[in-house]
């Protein structure tokens, strides 16, 4: 599916030059300035060259400015219909705003972030991944911070049908599971930033052993995905307000859940029983806890 053009902006930043990346900084800051501005009022505002805005925009895949502002102008005509579905007239946070305005943009920009992730999914990616979950011996998965609670989400699924996973949220035991690996396994990778160390790592060290490794990354040009075999991407935006850490989980998770999914669809016939098994368990684990309540 195609990406949103203003996302492509914000994942590029990575592998733009100087010159580019204050092309594309302006434009993130004020996505109008794009329909506002010739190709040579651009380039004067961001004191470059219109060979480097020409060169932004074939950097992002588009022939030329004149298409790359087409993108643009219906990317923000698309935000501002989204915006007046949730009552908005703007979507950032202001420090007054009152709490009915502040739950309605956080909605808006989490209801935003699994709708570009849907539209920027290679679900060939997506299936390859899975075919590897559902047939792999073990799945390891690594996250750090806010991914790790991804990480723990992913874990706690798959174990729940019967596929043998862990989530190691602890570095140094990250890298002993990783180095344990071997061919057949799976080793995942989560990362909103795409810069966590540790994270690329374990995904290195459990490459080298023989698992095929995947990254799940907001970043699809950062470093986890050198250290990839397939790259599954999210499209979730930062605010003054909504750090990474708030704003890629809503997206990371819409994503594990695609995958979840997807593999029990795989193992259709395997996952009935575990299913009813685990929930039985976790059932009478909780009423024997109220009775001891009492």
């Amino acid at each position: 599916m195609a990406r949103d053009v203003l996302s492509n902006v914000r994942q590029a930043l990575p592998r733009l030059s100087s010159s580019e990346a204050r092309v594309a900084e302006a434009i993130i800051a004020d996505p109008s300035i794009v329909v506002d501005l010739t190709i040579t009022d651009l380039a004067h505002r961001c004191g470059t060259s219109l060979s480097t805005v020409a060169r932004f925009c074939q950097t992002l895949g588009y022939s030329g400015y004149r298409e790359f502002r087409m993108e643009v102008a219906s990317a923000i005509s698309r935000e501002a219909a989204e915006r007046d579905r949730f009552g908005l007239a703007d979507s950032d946070i202001s420090p007054d705003d009152a709490a009915a305005d502040v739950v309605a943009k956080i909605a808006f920009h989490e209801v935003l972030a699994i709708e570009q992730t849907v539209q920027g999914l290679d679900v060939e990616v997506l299936d390859r991944v899975v075919d590897a979950i559902a047939g792999a011996r073990h799945v390891d998965l690594y996250g750090f911070g806010a991914s790790g609670l991804t990480a723990q989400d992913l874990q706690q699924k798959l174990a729940r049908i019967g596929i043998s996973a862990s989530c190691s949220v602890d570095v140094h035991l990250a890298l002993v599971t990783a180095a344990l690996r071997k061919p057949g396994d799976v080793a995942i990778g989560i990362s909103h930033s795409g810069l966590t160390s540790e994270t690329i790592h374990a995904l290195t060290v459990a490459r080298e052993a023989g698992a095929m490794t995947v990254a799940l990354t907001n970043s699809p040009d950062s470093p986890v995905t050198e250290v990839a075999d397939a790259v599954l991407t999210t499209q979730a935006r930062e605010s003054p307000y909504r750090m990474g850490a708030m704003s890629s989980r809503i997206a990371q998770l819409a994503v594990v859940d695609f995958v979840f999914v997807r593999v029990a669809q795989r193992r259709h016939e395997d996952v009935a029983d575990p299913l009813r098994r685990t929930f039985e368990v976790t059932a009478s684990h909780k009423v024997a806890a109220r009775k001891r309540r009492d």
